[in-house]
């Protein structure tokens, strides 16, 4: 039997480890997740997706702040799995628990590398505007993301995907890529093959001056960000002093002569907004601080009945 160090984060991981947990061929020695955080209003501490599917399945489990110089560390070194398999786990690891590993440590990555290395690539695949992104087998070495790949497999991003329908798709897709490559990994019979340096590209997490949305990008732009970034941390806009989650979006089919910023079209069901080069962007689904989501039909029959064409609602 394998013996598995299992290190992920968020549902993306779960379903990978609850499919390793279930498969007579390994043993999982213990689960590496992050510390549990505080999490919406009122700042509920809460365990991550995969602690919750850990204490499930009965596993130990570990939640260093940084595993570097943890106490945690010289524990998991002392385990010496066969493998460390890692899916979304949100730390780098250090040098001494790579080499922990007798086989290898292997990460189950969310893009088709060499593309989007980093900590956000599905987000970043949206937010571009990307048709296809997938899932990449990988040997973990001490550069983020930069090891040699054994297997991908591609997953089509549809133009009304979320990053939680992406995650979604890829979490099943990895954990049976996942399930595919490791026999022949075990084996030796995987052929590793190294990534173009050409080819890379960076995905880093996104920061919190991203979720504003700029009315100066186009509406498609505009629509993609708020896929990419629902449903955490979530785009916002600022009207009238206000904070405004927006949840849903697509571009108008129409474009106008109204600067960035200015209302294109207020009625009970629509609310539309020029955007950049000219496009018009009409929001679906929305959020004002402190409040619940809404459709834009029942803000605009509430809050939004202010709002009327040709004003100035956001700065661009």
């Amino acid at each position: 039997m394998t013996t598995i160090l299992f290190m992920g984060t968020p549902e993306f991981a779960v379903p990978i480890l609850q499919a390793l947990v279930s498969n007579a061929d390994y043993q999982v020695l213990a689960v590496v997740t992050q510390p549990d955080k505080p999490i919406g209003r009122k700042q509920v501490l809460t365990a991550s997706p995969v602690k919750v599917a850990a204490q499930q399945l009965s596993l130990p489990i570990y939640q260093p702040a940084k595993l570097t110089k943890s106490d945690e560390l010289a524990q998991l070194i002392a385990m010496t799995p066969d493998l460390i398999v890692t899916a979304a786990f949100g730390q780098f690891l250090p040098k001494s628990l790579l080499a922990a590993a007798k086989i290898m440590p292997i990460n189950v990555h969310g893009s088709l590398l060499p593309q989007y290395r980093g900590g956000a690539p599905i987000q970043r695949a949206i937010m571009n505007g990307d048709t296809e992104t997938g899932v990449t087998i990988m040997e973990m070495v001490a550069k983020m993301d930069a090891g040699d790949m054994f297997s991908q497999v591609k997953v089509p991003i549809t133009p009304t995907d979320t990053s939680a329908d992406v995650f979604a798709k890829l979490s099943l897709a990895g954990r049976d890529l996942l399930l595919e490559t490791l026999p022949k990994i075990i084996a030796g019979s995987m052929v590793k093959v190294p990534q173009d340096p050409d080819k890379v590209t960076i995905a880093p997490n996104i920061a919190a001056e991203e979720e504003k949305l700029d009315l100066n990008l186009t509406a498609l732009q505009l629509t993609n960000k708020v896929r990419a970034l629902n449903p955490d941390p979530v785009a916002y806009l600022v009207i009238d002093d206000q904070r405004v989650k927006i949840w849903a979006s697509h571009p108008a089919d129409l474009s106008t002569s109204l600067e960035p910023g200015h209302v294109v079209k207020a009625d009970k069901k629509n609310l539309w907004l020029a955007a950049g080069s000219g496009s018009v962007w009409a929001i679906d689904s929305l959020q004002l601080s402190g409040k619940n989501k809404v459709s834009v039909s029942d803000f605009m029959n509430g809050n939004g009945r202010e709002l009327v064409a040709g004003q100035m609602v956001v700065e661009a």
